[in-house]
């Protein structure tokens, strides 16, 4: 959006700004969502939405918040910026909301957090792990880990659990997430003395990845990683497989979903998550079995994230004692308590200081599933 139009965006909320959808004797607080409902990413969109209606449940059984019960109004942003934009303008001047959930990937979610800081809408993403979402300013906040931690994660687990010392990367050059990820992978896997043999990118879109994977074999890897959505890499795996490079498989949660889009070609993968369904933490196993009731699904870290993303700004209201959105963002910044997804603060950035889970993908009782398999601590 041009520097004009974020302008008279701006003029309309210049009077006021309560933090309520409504009237301000309404019992109801709307919640604004801006997720991918439908389109290639709906799966992460439609789960962060299903685990924050989860969480709102929760919240209005227990009394609301301040005496208020929470709606969620969710708007779909196919995982397209502009649609995103739109979404957010929509649920901000007509719905009146002072809180946005969303988006699911970065790109989606930084096309609003420029819109949210100017007009102190607090914009916090259950997913969006590009580092330079939070920059925008102090009204923006994740409850992910971001794509350098990730890469750095993968490297180590690469370097250190695996055994590996010479990788290959297969990213998407076009796309912040993975080439993120992709950056931070090369660096800590030099860093702790691997080798990249091959470095190898693709365009959004492609769908025949057969000469980047020839040229991988010919570096003959012991790992190769694929920071990249899980529809892209069904396809890469079973490529890579069928050129008969069958060395360990990792990626980021844009994996999430795979194992209910590809076959065998993905065991020996493995990937960083934001929480795994089989964890043994009391708080985490209590999720699931209420996810699991409520919408007979399997819970995954995409729901952890998105139920957990509510709780974060439930918990800075009540810190708050006040729905002003300001107080509210103080006190979120302040937050350093246990949640699903582990135990969450915040550095200078907003964004949370966690671990990661690395899961593995296994055949169980006839069908692919994630099992978790070690956890990486923040160093």
């Amino acid at each position: 959006m041009k520097k004009i139009g974020l302008a008279i965006f701006a003029i309309c909320f210049a009077a006021s700004l309560a933090f309520a959808g409504g009237a301000k004797d309404s019992n109801v607080v709307s919640i604004g969502a801006v997720f991918p409902l439908s389109g290639t990413v709906a799966f992460y969109g439609t789960e962060s939405r299903d685990g924050a209606l989860l969480a709102i449940d929760e919240i209005n059984a227990a009394g609301g918040l301040l005496g208020k019960q929470l709606a969620l109004i969710a708007e779909d942003d196919e995982g397209n910026a502009e649609k995103s934009v739109n979404a957010f303008t929509k649920l901000t001047t007509r719905d009146k909301v002072s809180v946005v959930l969303g988006s699911s990937t970065s790109g989606a979610t930084q096309a609003m957090t420029a819109l949210a800081q100017q007009n102190k809408i607090i914009l916090i993403s259950p997913s969006a792990t590009n580092t330079e979402v939070t920059r925008t300013g102090d009204y923006i906040f994740r409850a992910c880990f971001i794509d350098p931690f990730q890469g750095v994660v993968g490297a180590d687990f690469a370097y250190d659990t695996l055994g590996s010392r010479r990788a290959a990367v297969l990213y998407d050059a076009g796309a912040d997430y993975n080439s993120g990820l992709a950056d931070a992978f090369r660096q800590q896997f030099r860093a702790v003395g691997g080798q990249v043999v091959a470095d190898e990118a693709y365009q959004s879109g492609d769908v025949d990845f057969n000469a980047q994977v020839t040229r991988i074999r010919a570096a003959n890897p012991d790992v190769v990683y694929l920071p990249n959505y899980y529809n892209d890499v069904a396809l890469q795996a079973k490529q890579l497989r069928a050129q008969g490079v069958n060395c360990a498989l990792i990626g980021g949660d844009g994996w999430d979903g795979l194992v209910d889009n590809a076959g065998d070609e993905v065991l020996n993968g493995f990937w960083s998550a934001g929480f795994a369904a089989d964890t043994t933490d009391p708080r985490g196993q209590a999720f699931v079995r209420a996810f699991t009731a409520k919408f007979n699904k399997t819970a995954t870290q995409f729901s952890a994230l998105g139920y957990d993303t509510m709780m974060l700004v439930a918990d800075g209201i009540k810190a708050a004692g006040s729905f002003d959105n300001a107080a509210v963002k103080d006190a979120m910044a302040k937050i350093n308590g246990p949640y699903v997804t582990g135990n969450i603060r915040f550095d200078a950035n907003r964004d949370p200081v966690k671990s990661a889970a690395i899961l593995e993908i296994v055949r169980k009782d006839g069908k692919l599933v994630n099992t978790y398999k070690t956890m990486v601590n923040p160093k």
